[in-house]
């Protein structure tokens, strides 16, 4: 049995841009390459084909410091895939069928305190029932990280699998796809926790930034400091959720994991792609958090 202070499972896969590279993604894979960067020791749990693509994450992976023991490898199916494309500025993903991060079986050696997962790789029974029998088993924390991406999910059974959550991040649109909208903002985010019975709701809303709504009723709202230049907004979201995690692990007072999270999503959306390859960028969060 392997211990871990962080389960993370779902989805990794390559994103494939209009200019030619394809990057390796998925939200959960970004969350869990994160905190490795951050010296944290995620357990990653997903799957992949066996195949070129899949080689090249295991080995990833491994260059990275990453365990890669609950990287499952399926005989069947392929690799994940995205074509990834910018109408009006924002990302639009074309999610292909049938990959082998559908088919993940639940893992039996790993125990964790916290366990973190999107909605994207829950959309076939076999992720989704190994997911509902690992949070079963480890009775813990479980923060949910919502993935809206269509024709993938349907509102009931998202909602769902929030109500089995304690933590939950969203972003805006995604926020009104599940909920009646309120007069502001904040009534829409107590409607909602009240409803899912949430220990704390996080909404992202882009160049506008964050807000969080706790149970004991602390409302915190936090803005980017400075209008950088900006490569993509891929993955700046799972950058966020991953330092919310960070805070989660180390006992951080929520208005301070989310200025910390804002601030490194903001600084990764000045890099191409929902990774960064260069320890070096970590370094400044690392020492100034006190890492």
């Amino acid at each position: 049995m392997t211990h871990y202070p962080i389960a993370i499972f779902g989805e990794v896969l390559f994103d494939q841009f209009p200019d030619g590279p394809a990057i390796l993604g998925g939200a959960p894979f970004n969350v869990a390459w994160h905190l490795q960067a951050f010296g944290q020791r995620p357990g990653f749990i997903s799957r992949v084909g066996d195949d070129a693509l899949g080689v090249s994450i295991r080995t990833a992976m491994q260059d990275w410091g990453m365990a890669d023991a609950n990287l499952q490898t399926d005989p069947e199916h392929p690799t994940g895939t995205v074509q990834v494309t910018f109408p009006n500025g924002e990302p639009a993903y074309q999610i292909l069928d049938q990959q082998a991060y559908d088919y993940i079986a639940e893992p039996t050696a790993i125990t964790a305190p916290l366990l973190y997962h999107g909605t994207l790789a829950l959309r076939y029974a076999t992720s989704a029932q190994a997911l509902q029998a690992l949070a079963a088993r480890l009775d813990c924390t479980v923060f949910i990280d919502v993935n809206l991406r269509a024709p993938w999910w349907q509102a009931e059974q998202v909602k769902t699998w929030l109500a089995a959550a304690d933590w939950v991040k969203l972003n805006e649109d995604e926020l009104y796809q599940l909920t009646r909208q309120q007069a502001t903002l904040k009534e829409t985010l107590q409607a909602f926790l009240q409803e899912l019975q949430l220990t704390a709701l996080i909404v992202t809303r882009g160049s506008l930034g964050a807000v969080a709504l706790t149970a004991g009723g602390e409302f915190i709202e936090v803005v980017p400091s400075s209008q950088a230049a900006i490569a993509d907004t891929v993955g700046a979201g799972d950058a966020f959720a991953s330092v919310l995690l960070l805070g989660l692990q180390k006992a951080w007072p929520l208005a301070l994991a989310m200025t910390r999270a804002q601030e490194f999503a903001s600084a990764l959306v000045m890099h191409k792609g929902a990774t960064v390859q260069d320890k070096g960028f970590y370094q400044r969060f690392i020492a100034g958090w006190g890492l």
